[in-house]
């Protein structure tokens, strides 16, 4: 895992090397073991590096292959990549390294833009073709690694973050307007294209874009995810789908194994967390380190879950570590998660990940986690509730949208306005072919979109802001694909999920699947009280604010009158989301 930068002129000037280092140097965090810069005329790349596969100076990058007259930037983990480096081998090519990095560079060289159909891994790369003078850039099928990008008269930049590209300068930090309806409207969440900043876009999953040496670019989808069944699909019973997942997801952990390093694992002590570690230790993994995260019981919340996490360490004998993190501790550290922050984020664990990223960083540089099952295998209740709707689009926006059209109205300024963006995405969304049940058209643009930009953005962002390399089975493509043609109904069996706590049944003990299913919130975010109350009013009351003038001030004068009565409809706090919002813009836009 690392950071990576890049510039490309096409106006006959020279990389800005200054500008350069500075994206490069800012993702220290997410690289650092190593760095380097690769200048050629037009071409720039920047890189940081986290030594996980190849812990040689063979893998350093940017990495060039004369012979080939390619170059690179690469993010990620390829995990099949021992497996195309025999086959590539077969072919005649040559390796003077043991890793991941050179292995794409002469997968392109063989296969062309369609190398990344065989790569099984999450990633995102910048490529350089000397010949040409051509780049491209790409991204992995489910966005696990981030792309983002400026253009400017003359040139085009690139980076892993989007505080990367600031650093850089001359980008346009004018807020998107449509970008802001996006993130008021799904908790935080600006599908791609588009950010929050108007001068920065990102690459969607699935996509490569090709840049030609006169600026002219084009992209291509290599990779969408497809609900269509056959007859067998359909007729196939509760427990054969079971079998074929359980075998489906040991090979998804069993992928996440291959480092040069020992892998740990996240175990929250729910059941999608328990499944990985079982798997993990049936693949023969030994003094295998878990690690919970526990906070303070507040009001009668229960702020852990170490009971059922000490259950599953006890089972598999693993070497488990408990974080608990005082309330206090949370708050004080939170201007620092933010500034971690590639994008705003409002949800509550933020803070969590990151310091539990902190902790677990001091003893392991990998670690499997557990997001996407709920997405994947339909764990939330709107899925419930879209079985067998006849208005899927009107019904989908009631449960997940914060804010109807008209009550966004009335929270931003009227420059500011646009179109009902967040409805026509999700009508575009649903009406695109490939999905026709209402429950399937949901799943799968939360798993191509809401889960991108929100769990597996923060997992990136906060893991890597310690150098912590965070890989998440239950988004394995292949894995993601067998999940897609099991019929909706064994999704929702048994409240939600039912198909996979069946399968993880078969692996760890019952009472962690059986139990009620947790969530810890911040109380302090829940429901903004004490000192990040005043931090947030700070924020949406400072002349900074007053100068950007988003938010209508009658509208943010009714939040802060009492804050804990404007509560969106998946119990998020609506002052939380601008506050948040502006305090990044502060601490980024500086």
């Amino acid at each position: 895992m690392c950071g990576l930068a890049g510039e490309i002129r096409f106006d006959g000037g020279s990389v800005d090397v200054e500008a350069l280092s500075r994206m490069t140097s800012i993702q220290a965090p997410r690289g650092p073991d190593a760095s380097g810069l690769f200048v050629q005329d037009r071409i720039g790349f920047g890189h940081r590096r986290l030594k996980i596969m190849d812990l040689s100076q063979g893998s350093a990058q940017p990495m060039f292959d004369p012979m080939l007259g390619l170059g690179m930037v690469f993010n990620g983990a390829i995990y099949n990549h021992p497996e195309l480096r025999r086959e590539l081998e077969g072919k005649g090519y040559r390796f003077r390294s043991h890793g991941d990095t050179e292995v794409l560079l002469k997968a392109y060289h063989a296969w062309g833009e369609d190398f990344v159909s065989r790569l099984n891994g999450m990633f995102a790369f910048a490529l350089w073709e000397q010949e040409s003078g051509h780049v491209l850039l790409g991204r992995d099928r489910l966005g696990i690694k981030p792309l983002y990008w400026t253009e400017r008269p003359g040139r085009l930049r690139f980076a892993s973050t989007l505080p990367a590209l600031l650093a850089g300068g001359d980008v346009d930090t004018t807020i998107d307007t449509e970008g802001l309806n996006h993130y008021l409207s799904f908790h935080a969440v600006v599908p791609p294209p588009r950010s929050i900043v108007a001068g920065v876009r990102k690459l969607a999953p699935g996509t490569l874009m090709r840049v030609a040496a006169d600026g002219r670019r084009s992209e291509k989808t290599y990779w969408s995810l497809d609900y269509a069944r056959s007859q067998a699909d359909e007729s196939r019973s509760f427990d054969e789908w079971r079998d074929i997942l359980l075998d489906a997801l040991c090979g998804a952990v069993q992928r996440r194994l291959v480092a040069d390093v020992p892998v740990g694992a996240l175990l929250s002590g729910g059941v999608d967390s328990s499944l990985i570690v079982g798997l993990m230790v049936e693949a023969g993994v030994q003094g295998l380190r878990t690690y919970n995260v526990g906070f303070e019981d507040v009001g009668g919340e229960k702020g852990n879950e170490f009971e059922y996490a000490d259950i599953v360490a006890r089972r598999f004998g693993t070497v488990h570590e408990k974080i608990f993190v005082p309330e206090k501790e949370l708050l004080t550290r939170l201007p620092e998660a933010i500034g971690a922050m590639s994008e705003p984020m409002v949800s509550h664990d933020c803070i969590g990940f990151y310091l539990l990223s902190e902790a677990v960083s001091r003893h392991s540089r990998v670690v499997q986690s557990g997001q996407g099952a709920d997405e994947v295998f339909g764990g939330y209740h709107w899925y419930q509730e879209l079985d067998g709707s006849q208005a899927p689009v009107a019904d989908y926006l009631k449960a997940f949208r914060d804010r109807d059209y008209d009550e966004y109205r009335r929270v931003v300024q009227d420059r500011y306005l646009g179109p009902d963006a967040s409805g026509n995405f999700v009508a575009q969304r649903f009406a695109a072919p490939g999905a026709t049940d209402p429950v399937d058209q949901a799943l799968r643009i939360d798993t191509t979109v809401m889960l991108v930009d929100d769990p597996v953005k923060r997992v990136d962002n906060m893991t890597m802001a310690f150098g912590l390399e965070a890989r998440v089975p239950f988004l394995d493509h292949q894995l993601v694909e067998l999940a897609a043609r099991i019929p909706a109904r064994h999704k929702l069996a048994g409240g939600g999920k039912g198909i996979l706590k069946e399968a993880a049944r078969q692996v760890i003990p019952s009472e962690v699947i059986d139990r009620p299913k947790g969530y810890f919130p911040v109380p302090a975010l829940k429901y903004l009280q004490g000192t990040v109350l005043e931090s947030v009013k700070d924020a949406l009351t400072s002349r900074a604010a007053r100068e950007r003038g988003l938010f209508r001030q009658d509208y943010v004068d009714m939040l802060l009158t009492d804050p804990a009565a404007h509560i969106t409809p998946l119990r998020g706090s609506k002052l939380w989301q601008l506050g948040l919002l502006e305090w990044w813009l502060q601490t980024h836009l500086h």
